[in-house]
């Protein structure tokens, strides 16, 4: 079944043209909601936040597959799904964790590019390999994932290269497993996914009595960054059933220069030359990947 959906190409909007849209609209949505999230862990436990951003994407879930009348999930759906929240959680704590003890100019950016290659691998092994545009704008979009991505780490500290692999492994395969959830079907696999989540992230927090409590001045920003969260997550299983899931993925994983692009807006950080870099291969990439699945 997930085959044939990764090989189809004409769609509504366009031959590929609607699942580069979607792939680039989740991109600035999970973008969005990083820089917002990183704001609010500075101000509150990162527990306590990933904790509300999970229980509101409960809720949107719930109430957008009541009112889309999206029937139930499958049970192999539901199980996908509940999957797909346990690996996200744990690729995320490892991110964070590298981040935390290991240097972040190797942490974030093989954490990048292993996320994003992982679903390149499995659509290429689904759906065989994409036209040389495509292709040639995916290692391009690879790249961008590394310059962007890249961040100054402190002289001898330790790599924590073990939690990138960890981190990157992890969010590949949640990448993967969205991929495999039936057509037509998004909020109500998303329910499973956010409340998997929800319950991984309240065991830690439970059992390791970690601090979770949210200031209330810091609670107005962790609901919008669940709301683009939200809309990151369904975006992105709305492009992987509208075309390819290498190219979904790819464009996907280019949210760091959303974050980016609104630290340097918001909060006066300088593009480096690095990070310009980046941004322009992404851009390149774009246009090499839309032009190849059919123009946007």
């Amino acid at each position: 079944m997930r085959q044939g959906r990764a090989l189809r190409t004409a769609e509504p909007f366009g031959p590929g043209t609607s699942v580069v849209l979607l792939g680039l609209a989740s991109a600035v949505a999970w973008g969005t909601g990083d820089f917002g999230g990183g704001w609010a862990s500075r101000r509150a436990p990162v527990l306590g936040v990933s904790l509300i951003v999970q229980a509101l994407g409960v809720g949107l879930a719930v109430g957008l597959a009541l009112l889309s009348r999206e029937a139930m999930p499958d049970p192999g759906a539901i199980v996908t799904s509940i999957t797909a929240g346990v690996v996200v959680v744990i690729g995320i704590l490892g991110l964070y964790q590298g981040l935390a003890v290991g240097r972040m100019g190797v942490v974030a950016p093989v954490t990048g590019v292993l996320a994003a290659t992982l679903p390149v691998v499995a659509g290429i092994a689904m759906a065989g390999w994409p036209a040389a545009s495509v292709l040639a704008g995916i290692v391009l979009a690879l790249v961008a994932v590394v310059l962007v991505s890249r961040v100054q780490g402190e002289a001898g500290q330790r790599s924590g290269i073990e939690f990138a692999l960890v981190a990157g492994v992890g969010i590949g395969c949640f990448n993967i497993l969205i991929g495999f959830l039936p057509d037509g079907h998004v909020f109500g696999p998303l329910v499973f996914v956010k409340l998997s989540a929800a319950v991984v992230i309240g065991a830690i927090v439970v059992v390791g009595r970690r601090p979770f409590r949210v200031p209330r001045a810091t609670l107005p920003i962790a609901l919008v960054v669940g709301v683009f969260d939200m809309a990151g997550n369904a975006l992105y299983v709305l492009a992987t059933q509208a075309g390819r899931l290498d190219v979904a993925a790819t464009l996907s994983s280019l949210y760091p220069v959303t974050t980016i692009l609104l630290a340097v807006a918001f909060l006066g950080e300088r593009v480096t030359r690095i990070h310009a870099l980046g941004i322009a291969a992404a851009i390149a990439a774009i246009a090499l990947i839309g032009a190849g699945s059919g123009g946007v």
